[in-house]
């Protein structure tokens, strides 16, 4: 389970994925979500934010104390990551597609 067996989708009509995608995993309790064009740059351009029942949630070793989001990752940091979630919550993620039309 890494973010390359996913697919990073744009996040408005006509965007290019490595400046502005998304990405939106499912681990039945929490969904992560992955994006580009956010806080991040060139070498760690990945920024992520976990939800439950919609409404941001920090979680330790994930997200900093008192914050909703974690910027500035390489994608090895992502991936470790999406192991850490799946060992929080034992479910494969997959992938909810949020494809603008």
């Amino acid at each position: 389970m890494k973010l390359s067996d996913f697919e990073m989708e744009p996040r408005y009509p006509g965007a290019d994925v490595a400046q502005a995608g998304r990405v939106q995993l499912d681990f039945g309790k929490y969904t992560l979500s992955v994006i580009t064009g956010g806080y991040g740059d060139v070498d760690a351009p990945y920024e992520i934010a976990v939800f439950s029942e919609g409404e941001f949630v920090q979680l330790s070793g994930i997200t900093a104390p008192d914050d909703d989001v974690e910027g500035w990752l390489t994608e090895s940091h992502v991936n470790c990551i999406i192991t850490k979630l799946y060992l929080i919550t034992a479910i494969a993620p997959t992938q909810v597609s949020v494809r603008m039309k």
